[in-house]
């Protein structure tokens, strides 16, 4: 399977046509925008905004120009001559608890890639494992992609089966040394708000996590799932009773010894 665990990897979505994609060296950090933010580290919540009037093409003309000038790499934004505009979104990827995979399935090829070719659903056997939590993933994208496109699009990449749903898009900013994050809207636009922030992935970034809803919600797992999670428990606590074995035991031999010691000095 192809998995895109380093920086720089670009990918197409929402039907825009490919462009030549910059070279791993050339592509430094794209930025992120100093919005507002709800909720503190570790605390996410979930805020409606009231939505400001859409920018006229002047404007975003010029918010263009202005985040362009401050690009030091070679991931500029282009303005389209329908009034559209396309750029370079990173999102890291920061699950917690495994995703689904098709099992037995080659890498992704470039020609599938090209092609759009759905390596998973060409077989129905399924595996888990945890995606690592430095993941990093590079997109190509337009004004017009969502962020459940956005979702979506990083799902397919790493062949992931599991219902978009569980997942969430956030932006993360940093602010006087805290970690804030908030959840975005499925309709959100990630692009525009990447063009407000300018290419500063401190003051914004975006993050993929679990969507976090207070429960779980078995019943969106099928019964593969299940089954994998159960097993993955399973060893987790065969894990941790070996673990409490093992001090206990050199507790004994510890105190087996200083017995052993005590008995044999004299009076």
């Amino acid at each position: 399977m192809e998995r895109d665990t380093g920086r720089g990897s670009s990918s197409h979505l929402a039907g825009i046509s490919p462009e030549a994609s910059p070279a791993p060296g050339d592509c430094a950090r794209p930025g992120g925008p100093a919005g507002r933010c709800c909720c503190f580290q570790n605390v996410t919540q979930t805020v409606e905004e009231e939505k400001p009037e859409p920018p006229t093409l002047q404007e975003i003309k010029q918010k263009i120009e202005k985040y362009n000038a401050k690009v030091t790499n070679c991931l500029l934004m282009k303005l389209n001559d329908d009034g559209t505009y396309t750029g370079f979104i990173k999102v890291h990827l920061k699950l917690r608890r495994p995703v689904t995979v098709p099992a037995g399935i080659r890498p992704q090829s470039i020609y599938d890639a090209l092609k759009e070719v759905n390596l998973a659903e060409m077989t129905d056997k399924r595996t888990s494992f945890y995606l690592p939590l430095d993941a990093v993933k590079q997109l190509h994208i337009s004004s017009t992609t969502t962020v459940s496109e956005v979702i979506q699009g990083l799902l397919k990449k790493f062949m992931v089966v599991d219902n978009p749903q569980k997942f969430a898009l956030f932006k993360e900013m940093r602010k006087d040394g805290q970690v804030l994050f908030q959840k975005l809207p499925l309709t959100e636009y990630p692009l525009y708000l990447r063009l407000l922030a300018g290419p500063d992935t401190n003051a914004l970034s975006f993050v993929l996590k679990e969507n976090e809803t207070g429960e779980v919600e078995w019943d969106a797992f099928s019964i593969p799932e299940l089954q994998n999670f159960l097993m993955i428990l399973d060893k987790e606590e065969k894990d941790k009773i070996q673990q409490v074995h093992k001090k206990y035991e050199r507790f004994k031999q510890r105190l087996q010894q200083t017995l052993k010691e005590a008995r044999g000095k004299p009076g």
